[in-house]
Order: C-alpha cells, then sequence, then structure tokens
C-alpha cells in the first residue's frame, strides 16, 4: 500500500512540474555572457547566466551547420543546401561558419536572454533550452541573423518578450527572410534561382514519403498524457511534427482533449484521429 502511494505521489509531482514548465512565463535574465565553444553554431551556443550555464537554441530561427558529424547532421545539411539552392553542401557549412562568427560578434558584449529554462532533448549533453536572445544595443539576434542571409526562418517559436504574437513574429521573420533573398545577403548572395525550385521540390516529395513511411508505423503501444507527454512522445502521434508538438506544449494544461482545437495547426479531424491515443486530465 506505501509503495502505491509512493508512486501515486512521485507522478502527481511529475506532472505538477511538467506543468509548470510548460505553461511559464518567459524570464529575462541580464548580462548574460557567451562561452564560445567549438561545436556551437549561430543559432545555437553556450551562455553564461551568472548562477548557472547553458546551451541556448533561438527560437523561429535556423543556421547552417557548421560540420557534418552524424546522418542527423548530415540530413539537416542537404535540407538546408537545397533550401538555399547551393551548388553543395559545402558551400552550406562555409556559411554555417560565418553565421557562428556573427553570432561571436553580436554577443561580444553582455546581453539579455528571455527563457523558460526548459530543456529539451538534443545532441548537446543536457539538452538545449530555446531562448530569445537580445543583444547589447536591444536588437532581436534570431531577427538580425536573418536579415543578414545567415538564418532561414524556420522552426519552434512562441509569443516574443514584449507579447507579440507567435504569428506575428513568424510573418514578420518571413518578410525579413524575403528581403534578405532580393537583396542578396549572406547565403542569398550564392543561391542559383533554377536549382533552388528544383531542389525544394525535391525535399517536399522527401518529406511526404517520409512521413507517410512514419505515419503507416509510429503509433503508441498505451494511450499518452497530453498535459505530460514529451515533444518526443507527442511526435509518436499520427499527423503531429516537431512544431505543433511544440505549440502543443506551450498551451497546456487541458482539460480535455477538445482542448487542443486552441492550438494553431490543430483540427477537429486531428482531434479526432487522436482521440484514441491520447488522455487528458477529465476524470
Amino acid at each position: 500500500m506505501f509503495g502505491r502511494r509512493l508512486f501515486t505521489w512521485f507522478v502527481v509531482c511529475c506532472a505538477a512540474y511538467a506543468t509548470a514548465c510548460f505553461s511559464a512565463e518567459l524570464q529575462r535574465v541580464d548580462r548574460a555572457t557567451l562561452k564560445p565553444e567549438p561545436r556551437d553554431d549561430g543559432d545555437s551556443f553556450r551562455v553564461d547566466l551568472g548562477e548557472r550555464e547553458l546551451i541556448l537554441r533561438l527560437y523561429f530561427v535556423d543556421c547552417p551547420e557548421t560540420a557534418v558529424a552524424s546522418e542527423t547532421a548530415a540530413r539537416r545539411v542537404r535540407s538546408q543546401t537545397r533550401f538555399f539552392g547551393l551548388a553543395n553542401h559545402r558551400e552550406t557549412v562555409h556559411y554555417g561558419k560565418q553565421a557562428t562568427a556573427f553570432t561571436r560578434k553580436m554577443l561580444a558584449e553582455p546581453f539579455s536572454v528571455y527563457t523558460v529554462f526548459t530543456p529539451t532533448r538534443g545532441r548537446s549533453p543536457g539538452g538545449r533550452t530555446y531562448a530569445f536572445v537580445e543583444t547589447s544595443d536591444g536588437k532581436d539576434l534570431a531577427e538580425l541573423l536573418v536579415a543578414n542571409g545567415l538564418a532561414r526562418a524556420y522552426g519552434i517559436g512562441r509569443a516574443a518578450p514584449d507579447g507579440t504574437p507567435r504569428a506575428e513574429v513568424e510573418a514578420r521573420l518571413m518578410d525579413v527572410e524575403n528581403a534578405a533573398m532580393l537583396s542578396r545577403k549572406g547565403i542569398w548572395a550564392a543561391t542559383d534561382v533554377v536549382r533552388l525550385v528544383e531542389s525544394r521540390a525535391a525535399e517536399r516529395k522527401e518529406r511526404a514519403e517520409l512521413q507517410a513511411i512514419g505515419e503507416s508505423v509510429r503509433a503508441p503501444l498505451e494511450p499518452i498524457d497530453i498535459n505530460t507527454a514529451s515533444l518526443e512522445d507527442l511526435q509518436l502521434l499520427t499527423g503531429i511534427g516537431p512544431v505543433l508538438a511544440q505549440r502543443i506544449i506551450d498551451g497546456r494544461p487541458y482539460a480535455r482533449i477538445k482542448g487542443l482545437l486552441k492550438v494553431r495547426g490543430v483540427t477537429i479531424g486531428l482531434v479526432e484521429k487522436l482521440r484514441p491515443h491520447v488522455v487528458d486530465g477529465s476524470k
């Protein structure tokens, strides 16, 4: 009996902790400093926040890789090469190193970090923590990278520190990206327009094939709790990719499964498909 009570207490505590993390507001930390490491990318780097060090991952943007040390990294470089319409993968890595150098230059002076301090699993030991970074002169690092043609507007996001809705932040970054492309800034200077059209088509075709394969085999053996499931567990559900999974996490908690409808990208049809595979907070 004691063992069962202890287990129940443990589950309740874990659920409470997860709900608190995922519904937390952004916290601001000033006077952060960069701790350069060889594995840094333009959008992922170690910082010293005074009482602790974290590896941050910028919201909303994706910089080219700086090395290919795994199959996952190779896939990312291929995707980035296709997106920017480059001739080869070496060009992609070259611009990835430029993005890293740019970030180090922008963060040479102490800067501000906005984060909820919830690490996500990733290639970095201890995981990476998503964040907004504001330079010493008050500019958003992610937007600076996109404006200078050193990143694409792509990836997980949330409402900005000043309250700007996520959709508006995404739209603005897309406009900034288009402006950088038209101006041939950074990586866009090496873009072959014909190759860009063809390679993006190839990327979409491959993504659709992989998604079809994944949806045919991925299904959790047991229903998962939408209020506590990890980013990876949510992606086991048919129709949920990494971006939508993060949006679901950001919108927690949910009293009923239908509460998922408040998440952008979730439809009634998707909720009905998910119903047999998820549980919620209802009794």
